[in-house]
């Protein structure tokens, strides 16, 4: 019978969906099993058992949208990974969950041994970390490397050289976005991986000297 062995090819699918290891296969399989369901109620009218199957008909309807919606999204998400053009576009995207500051000339941001709550970009003005003779300007990021290190402290002071515009985030939203947004993640994965590259790459070379005066420089 027609209507049985479409049930049974639907049951397949949804039995093949739990092997996939990835969310877009998954997804995928999940859309296909959507429609043979739909395939498979609307059988039932011809079958006169349309009653019967109603119920198959309105979970699948429902579910199909759904999951074009998420596999959808998932595909934007790591297109949007792969288009990541330069560092600065994906810290700037973050700009909306940022908080805007202005630092006078002369003034310490924060100081050696202090807790690393927070996290900046530089907009404007520039910035001098005094222990390890380096100097940022606008577009760098710093203290992400001591947001995220085990004892969360800074490892050196940041000192306004001239009057600095800021974007700052709090480590406990630098937290949140590092699992919810993975532009975001992403770009901090590859802050730190640069570091370790950075650390690995020229020993006993001072930092000062080893760092790519074109890159963003970040605080450690």
């Amino acid at each position: 019978m027609l209507m049985q062995s479409v049930a049974w090819f639907a049951a397949g699918l949804v039995f093949l969906s739990f092997f996939m290891k990835t969310i877009v296969p998954l997804r995928t399989i999940a859309i296909g099993s959507n429609v043979v369901f739909i395939v498979y109620a609307l059988l039932g009218i011809y079958y006169d058992v349309f009653d019967k199957v109603l119920p198959i008909l309105v979970l699948h309807l429902a579910l199909l949208p759904l999951n074009l919606h998420r596999l959808q999204q998932v595909k934007a998400t790591i297109k949007s990974l792969h288009d990541i053009k330069s560092n600065q576009q994906s810290i700037e995207s973050l700009v909306p969950y940022m908080k805007n500051e202005r630092v006078p000339q002369g003034q310490r941001l924060f100081s050696k041994g202090d807790a690393a709550n927070c996290l900046y970009l530089i907009r404007s003005g520039t910035l001098e970390l005094p222990e390890i003779s380096k100097t940022l300007g606008a577009g760098s990021v710093l203290g992400e490397v001591g947001v995220f290190s085990r004892e969360a402290r800074r490892t050196t002071s940041a000192v306004c050289v001239e009057d600095c515009e800021l974007f700052s985030i709090t480590a406990e939203k630098v937290m949140e976005l590092f699992y919810q947004e993975p532009r975001f993640g992403f770009y901090i994965v590859r802050l730190l991986s640069q570091h370790l590259t950075d650390q690995t790459s020229f020993p006993g070379v001072p930092s000062s000297r080893r760092d790519d005066p074109t890159q963003p420089a970040h605080e450690q």
